[in-house]
Formats: structure tokens, sequence, C-alpha cells
């Protein structure tokens, strides 16, 4: 369940990284989304494990 829980959290943090630079008007195929796509897949890892910690 752990491992289901944190790829959920890894696609939902990559994602919502690759789209916040449409806020500033920059295009999905930017630099800055790439590099926050990244950022926010790292950050959905790390929410995951720790809610799977905490209620798994």
């Amino acid at each position: 369940m752990n491992r289901k829980l944190i790829f959920l959290f890894l696609f939902m943090g990559s994602t919502i990284g690759g789209y916040v630079p449409l806020l500033w008007g920059d295009g999905l195929l930017s630099m800055s989304s790439v590099i926050l796509s990244g950022v926010g897949g790292l950050a959905g890892i790390y929410v995951g494990y720790i809610v799977g910690q905490r209620f798994g």
C-alpha cells in the first residue's frame, strides 16, 4: 500500500509542479516547468512516504 501511495503523490506532485509555470506565462515544456516538475515529484515522494508512515 505504501508503494502505491508514494507513486500517487509522485504523480500528483510532478503534475502540479509542471503546471505552476503556466501561472506566469511559460510553456509546459519550458526549463522552469521541467525543473519544477522534478521538484514536485520529489516533494510528492516525501509527502507520500510521510502519509504512508502515519496512516499506513
